[in-house]
C-alpha cells in the first residue's frame, strides 16, 4: 500500500496536515507488512489507561478506537473498546484528533464490541516497522543524558 493520498474532505486539513498534527502530538507510527511497502499504517498515542489507534488501510478505509490498557492488552486486536470511528483516512484522523482526553467531560466511556477495522491481521504484524513521529528527543532528555522523565 502506498500512503493515502491528501485530498481534503469538505474545506478542513488535509491528510498531510493532519498526519503532522500526528507527529506534533507524538504518537508512534507503526508499519504493518513490510518497510518498503506497507500494507497497513497505524498510530498510537498511549494515554494512563488506554490507547488511542488509529489504523489506515488505503486511501478509502480507516478506523480510529480508544482501547482501555491492562497489562497483555493488544492495541491491535482489542476485546473492548470504548470509542470508534470507521471513515475515510481524512475524516477518521479528524475523529481521533478531537477526541476528549480520557478522564475530561465528553471522553468516551462506554464499552463496545470493537468492529472489524479495529483489528490488524496477525499476519500483517509479523513485518513490522516502528517509528516514533517526533523528532527533537536530544531537546527532551533528562539533564543526565537520560530518556525523559515521566511526570
Amino acid at each position: 500500500m502506498s500512503p493515502p493520498t491528501s485530498h481534503t474532505g469538505s474545506g478542513g486539513p488535509d491528510l498531510e496536515e493532519l498526519l503532522e498534527e500526528l507527529r506534533r502530538r507524538k504518537w508512534v507510527l507503526h508499519l504493518f507488512g513490510g518497510r518498503e511497502a506497507p500494507e497497513i499504517y497505524a498510530a498510537v498515542f498511549q494515554w494512563q489507561t488506554c490507547a488511542d489507534v488509529v489504523v489506515l488501510r488505503d486511501e478509502h478505509r480507516a478506523s480510529a478506537y480508544r482501547v482501555p490498557t491492562f497489562p497483555g492488552t493488544d492495541v491491535f486486536s482489542p476485546r473492548v473498546v470504548t470509542w470508534q470511528y470507521h471513515a475515510t483516512p481524512v475524516w477518521t484522523l479528524r475523529a481521533a484528533l478531537t477526541l476528549a482526553e480520557p478522564g475530561t467531560p465528553g471522553a468516551p466511556l462506554q464499552a463496545l464490541r470493537p468492529q472489524p477495522g479495529c483489528h490488524i491481521p496477525m499476519e500483517l504484524r509479523a513485518d513490522v516497522t516502528i517509528r516514533p513521529t517526533w523528532t527533537g528527543f536530544e531537546e527532551e532528555r533528562g539533564d543526565d543524558g537520560g530518556p525523559p522523565a515521566c511526570a
